[in-house]
Parts: structure tokens; sequence; C-alpha cells
């Protein structure tokens, strides 16, 4: 770390010099001009103003690399914030392609722009000023919430449509997910978006920490859809009667937890997570009256419905934590 002397110029203006080896490194010149961004905790952010921004290209060799480990090769590139991610073999095999064009589709601005048997390239099209870490949040939150309803629907109508529906909405709480890391990334390397004049670093930390709870939801949401698939017979009414009381009750802990930590509430995130010790009797009973029933397996799809509800509960008191802890940070 350096440390400047602030100077005074014609008698009001306040002056420092900037260190020469980092002015090198991203092209400053005499008679250059930068950006400055005031922000919230009181820092200023000093940007180099070029005519395009440098495009970061990644390039990957994926011979022999197959499956799950290609996935990640392609999710860490996309994570570090890649323009181009260049991916090259002596010959990519099919299966490898396919593999290419479906990490494409679970990742949010990525496209394939050119394609041979030696090499594919991927170009990030997403404009970083479209969309924002506050917003990607909020859109996961709507979605696992909508996703947790229409399973509930689903397991009691036997609705394997829509079962399946909520399925693939996953695809797109994953896709936010994703964003948000790349988001928050580029956030930490002093990239500028849309509202990083009205957030702190620690607001995105944080928007960035619920995000895992939020996406952790919708897997539990897709899990309650699935068991739509291995019932054979509606579930007894006065059964289902408690899995939706409980459900809806973990599905407000969630909600409240999300205004909790974009109000920066405190005594609601606090009250979030006290109701979450209250469902325990309730989950209770339930688990309870499923065991009585005498199809062994509905009582297995039964328990997980139950867990995923207890889950879901659980993550939303996760939210209100880390609610609390971004309503102190703005104390201090």
């Amino acid at each position: 770390m350096e440390t400047r002397k602030v100077q005074q110029t014609g008698g009001s203006t306040y002056i420092i010099s900037l260190p020469k080896p980092w002015a090198d490194k991203v092209g400053i010149k005499t008679g250059s001009r930068v950006s400055l961004y005031p922000q919230p905790d009181g820092k200023l952010v000093i940007d180099p103003v070029h005519d395009a921004p440098p495009v970061k290209k990644c390039q990957i060799d994926v011979t022999g690399r197959m499956g799950d480990v290609l996935k990640r090769d392609i999710i860490a590139a996309y994570l570090v914030g890649s323009d181009i991610i260049e991916i090259k073999a002596d010959r990519i095999l099919s299966d490898q392609k396919s593999i290419i064009r479906e990490m494409c589709y679970k990742l949010i601005g990525p496209e394939i722009i050119e394609e041979t048997a030696k090499k594919v390239v991927i170009q990030d099209l997403l404009n970083p000023d479209e969309i924002s870490i506050k917003k990607s949040v909020r859109r996961m939150f709507l979605i696992s919430n909508s996703m947790h309803m229409d399973a509930i629907r689903a397991i009691k109508t036997l609705d394997t449509d829509l079962a399946l529906d909520v399925d693939h909405r996953d695809d797109d709480v994953d896709r936010l997910f994703l964003l948000t890391a790349k988001q928050y990334r580029a956030v930490l390397r002093g990239a500028k978006l849309p509202d990083v004049s009205e957030a702190s670093i620690d607001e995105y930390h944080d928007l960035r920490m619920a995000a895992g709870p939020i996406e952790r939801i919708a897997d539990h949401a897709r899990k309650i859809a699935r068991v739509t698939f291995s019932l054979k017979h509606p579930i007894p009414d006065d059964i289902m009667d408690m899995i939706e009381k409980t459900s809806d009750l973990s599905r407000k802990i969630v909600e409240d937890a999300i205004d909790s930590l974009y109000g920066f509430d405190v005594d609601l995130a606090n009250q979030v997570i006290d109701r979450v010790a209250k469902m325990a009797p309730l989950l209770t009973r339930l688990n309870e009256a499923s065991l009585k029933l005498e199809s062994h397996e509905t009582i297995v799809a039964l328990g997980i419905v139950v867990d995923s509800i207890d889950r879901t509960a659980d993550y939303g008191a996760n939210v209100a934590e880390i609610a609390i802890n971004s309503s102190m940070a703005r104390l201090k």
C-alpha cells in the first residue's frame, strides 16, 4: 500500500499524485481522463477512462476433459469475468460440444459465436449495466418462492406437468446464482455496476451471501415437486392440510427474511429466526401422522417433503442472520 500527501492548489482545490506503476499498468498518461466514484463508505474509486475496455480472453484445452470436469472449467472461466472463452483440442468430441452448449444455456450471457472441429469460441454478450446484484438476488427469491408454491400444489393434485415445470425453473435460479457470483467478483475488481453508487461493498457481500441459501431453497422446491412422480395415490386430506400449513409458514419465513435484508430491518429478522423454532412441533406432528400411513412409498415421499419444508425455513433463518449483519454494518 502506498500513501500520498494531500496538497492544495489555487486556494480551493485538493490534489494528490497517482502511483506511476499503477498508472503505467492501466494506461494512464499525461492528458488521460479518469472517473471518480464516491462510495457510501467514504472511499473514492478512481477508474481510468478508455475508449473501449480491454477484452478479457480465456483459453481452455479440453483434451481428455469430460462431464463435470469440463462443466466446472467453463463455469470457472465465466466467474472470473472472461469476455471470450476459447475452447480447443486436437478434436473436440460431440459429447464435449453437447456439454459446452448445455453450459451456455445454464449461464446468463455466454453464446457460441464460432465452432469448428478443433475450436469453440464463446462470447459473453451480457451488458453489465442491464442487471445488478440487487435485482439478481430479488429475482432468485421470486422464482424460488413460486417454485415452492407450485411444488406443493403439484403433490396435492398429482400434477406431473406442473412438477416438471418446477424442476425446469430450478435452472433459472442456478443461472442467476452464478451471475451473482460473477457480479460480486467484478465489484471486487472495481467494476461499476448499476447500483454500485448506492450500495457499499459490504451490501454486495451480504447479497452474495444471501444468494446461497436462496439457491438451496429452490433445490428443495424441486425435491418436493419430484415427489409427485412417486405418488400413486392422493395424499389424505388431513395430512395435506398440515403440509400446506407448514409450507405456508416456511415460505412466509423466507419472504420476511428477504424483506428484512432489503429493508435493513433487524427486528423483523429476529422475529423470523424465532418463528423457525416454533415450527418444530408442527413438523413433528406432521411426521407422526405420515408414519401412520399404510404405503411405505408414500411415507418415504412425505418424509422428503417434510424435510424440505423444514430446510426451507432454516435457510430463511440464514438469510435473516445475514440481514442482521448487514444492518449492523450500516451503523458502524
